[in-house]
């Protein structure tokens, strides 16, 4: 008896759940529309949202046009009822972004702060994300809590950030960064954060490997609405694949990583640090610029076959050069062509959809995530 109460629960908070996603990814909709198009009833549609609108997160919009019978109600969800922030951590920026609960962006800023391990680093951004919200001129009590993006191996079993090279981090626990925030932390590896915006309002099938190339490479799988994890949270490191035996040294300290060929500083270093600027001399026909991209290209072909022919899924490519690559795209996907042993015609390497501050946006979709997964 017991057992089936306890099912029928679950069952009353996945239709919740469900009800809601719909209603935010569809803008407006009626209780007709969501019992038809979800096949659930139209009394266990007009209850759920009844009970969604008496806790804040759905209103009513007047009603739709007829379709012969009586005018059904318009339904949106109150779109700034909940809040979250995301904040991406690197080297020598933070990035901090507001976005609401069906994911719009509603404000981000990118500011200068060189990494330095230790509490005075953690209190400056702090400092930083209250100004922020100060800005921002919004409700504090709406704030759901920070999403936080490192660039390391981010473990969630452990809670603890067990490695980041570029950050100098070792074995860094979750409670020693989350102790400077006056709210609830939640912690993302950066290439993952930036796949989690990518694919938040995806097909519910939809599998894709996200590669982000930044001035680390790194990579995530995004799977039916999931990130895939790994054994040990490190599923999707691509940036340590070997592309060249024994070729250049990798900041890993081990040869020929991807990294070491593809990181976004092999192209920017070559325009006075700004990639912005080497793919406009790219566009104008420099030729330096061209033999630097072409030889770019070659290494990156190489990973992208190698990562299709296992996973055999899109590849979506971001960070600062799948942002850049915009019509040079095509000049890599002739030579991923070339490459791929069944001859598939339809390109499925694309550029990523959000092209500024992703991991950010990544990190506090994730807070939405949690909350809407709690409805």
């Amino acid at each position: 008896m017991n057992t089936k109460k306890i099912t029928n629960m679950e069952v009353k908070k996945k239709n919740r759940n469900e009800v809601f996603r719909y209603i935010c990814k569809h803008e407006t909709v009626s209780n007709p529309d969501i019992s038809y198009n979800m096949k659930i009833s139209l009394p266990t549609a007009t209850q759920i949202t009844k009970e969604l609108i008496a806790e804040g997160l759905l209103e009513e919009k007047g009603e739709l046009q007829s379709t012969g019978g009586r005018r059904a109600k318009a339904l949106s969800a109150v779109v700034n009822a909940k809040l979250a922030v995301g904040l991406d951590i690197t080297k020598n920026h933070i990035t901090l972004l507001l976005t609401n609960i069906v994911g719009e962006i509603l404000k981000y800023e990118r500011v200068c702060q060189p990494y330095v391990s230790g509490e005075t680093y953690y209190q400056k951004v702090n400092e930083r994300l209250e100004l922020f919200l100060d800005e921002s001129n919004i409700d504090r009590k709406k704030v759901l809590g920070v999403g936080i993006s490192f660039p390391g191996i981010i473990d969630l079993d452990k809670e603890l950030i067990t490695y980041s090279h570029i950050l100098g981090v070792e074995a860094l626990p979750f409670d020693s960064v989350r102790s400077f925030f006056s709210y609830p932390c939640f912690f993302l590896n950066d290439a993952n954060a930036g796949a989690y915006a990518e694919g938040f309002y995806g097909d519910e099938a939809e599998q894709f490997f996200y590669l982000s190339l930044s001035n680390t490479v790194g990579g995530a799988i995004f799977s039916r609405n999931e990130l895939i994890q790994g054994k040990n949270f490190r599923c999707g490191e691509v940036g340590h694949m070997t592309v060249v035996m024994d070729g250049e040294n990798c900041y890993c300290g081990k040869m020929g990583c991807l990294d070491a060929y593809c990181a976004a500083w092999r192209l920017s270093e070559a325009a006075d640090g700004k990639l912005e600027q080497f793919f406009g001399l790219l566009d104008q026909g420099d030729l330096e610029a061209a033999k630097i991209w072409d030889s770019y290209t070659d290494y990156l072909a190489i990973a992208v076959n190698n990562i299709h022919m296992v996973l055999d899924c899109d590849i979506v490519l971001g960070g600062y050069v799948g942002s850049c690559i915009g019509m040079h795209l095509q000049e890599l996907w002739d030579k991923v062509a070339r490459r791929n042993t069944f001859g598939e015609k339809e390109p499925y390497v694309k550029v990523c959809n959000y092209k500024v501050a992703a991991a950010a946006l990544g990190a506090a979709l994730k807070v939405i995530e949690t909350f809407v997964s709690q409805i």
